[in-house]
């Protein structure tokens, strides 16, 4: 098989000739149909503390099609199109017990969408209803990471809600902010390029960040946020949010940040702000945000700006680095392009 190969921060990826995987007990292999570039792909492959190995076929926003099942495996046949969670536990322990393998102990990621066929752990796979396409399939991971953290801050009705970012997290945070029951919703970035999209995904206004930021949020709000979700992992985020976020207000991170991040403690103490700190999603939700696209919740697909095959990656892997326009890059490792 054909798949897309990793080599260090700083070298560029190269597409190589690979063994065609065979599934293990509890196992099956899928014909990786699609598979979205996430922002953690990049910051996971610029010389950080948190890097990929060398060798490492990235890849675990993806839906494809099952073409072997190993020893074990009794939710799965050859043919049905699946998504699947990027992680295999020990499927003993209270974290896998609950649908939340990426919690276990002895968790192993299951990666390796940016290929054309791939392993995958058959307790973290869900059935894609035949409503959905493939590209649905593989935006099942990036909402399921934005419910676990609209659902993390506890959302009340008519809660007033920012959201810092509109990549793909942010999106997904704002969609499933408006669905839960939020009030109002803004979303602030440093460009304004995804605030119509940002608005199509339930946002009632967009705010730049800059001078004035936290008078002009309360205005859009009517008042200061009751709950901040920061989604762009970038340094200074969170002190942001400290400084926008009502006295005893929710600061949800889903942002991913791998470098140092200050914050000034007395005044989150002042503010009595609760924090907490979002990762990944469980079965439940997983499925959840299936089942919201099968339902006819359609907003999603605007994140997808582009659909490439594995030779255009590595240069469109480097463009996403250096500040490219899109939003949802797809990768199609059959397509000729």
């Amino acid at each position: 098989m054909r798949a897309a190969i990793f080599h260090g921060a700083g070298k560029p990826m190269t597409i190589e000739q690979l063994p065609d995987p065979e599934p293990g007990p509890g196992e099956a292999v899928i014909k990786v149909c699609r598979c979205g570039i996430c922002g953690s792909d990049i910051s996971m492959t610029s010389g950080g503390y948190a890097d990929y190995p060398a060798g490492t076929t990235l890849g675990h926003e993806y839906a494809g099609e099952v073409v072997a099942i190993g020893k074990d495996v009794s939710n799965l046949k050859v043919g049905q199109r699946v998504s699947a969670m990027p992680a295999r536990g020990c499927g003993q322990c209270g974290a896998c017990l609950a649908g939340f393998p990426l919690g276990c102990a002895a968790m192993a990621g299951m990666i390796g969408g940016f290929g054309e066929y791939m392993r995958i752990y058959t307790p973290a796979a869900i059935h894609l209803p035949e409503t959905l396409s493939m590209a649905d399939g593989a935006l099942v991971e990036p909402l399921a990471v934005g419910l676990r953290g609209a659902a993390l801050a506890g959302l009340k009705p008519g809660a007033k809600v920012v959201v810092l970012g509109a990549g793909a997290v942010g999106l997904a945070s704002i969609y499933w902010a408006r669905l839960l029951g939020a009030g109002r919703v803004v979303a602030m970035s440093r460009s304004a390029r995804r605030a119509d999209l940002a608005t199509a995904m339930g946002a009632d206004a967009f705010e730049a960040f800059g001078d004035g930021e936290g008078d002009r949020l309360a205005a859009a709000l009517g008042c200061m946020p009751d709950v901040v979700l920061e989604c762009a992992g970038a340094v200074g985020l969170m002190q942001k949010a400290v400084e926008l976020v009502r006295p005893g207000g929710m600061i949800v991170s889903l942002g991913f940040c791998g470098s140092p991040d200050p914050i000034i403690p007395s005044l989150a103490t002042w503010k009595q702000v609760t924090m907490k700190f979002s990762f990944a999603y469980d079965l439940r939700e997983f499925q959840h945000c299936a089942d919201a696209l099968d339902a006819g919740h359609v907003a999603p697909r605007m994140m997808i700006t582009d659909t490439i095959g594995l030779d255009a990656l590595p240069a469109a892997f480097e463009a996403l680095r250096t500040g490219s326009s899109q939003t949802k890059v797809h990768i199609d490792p059959w397509a000729a392009a």
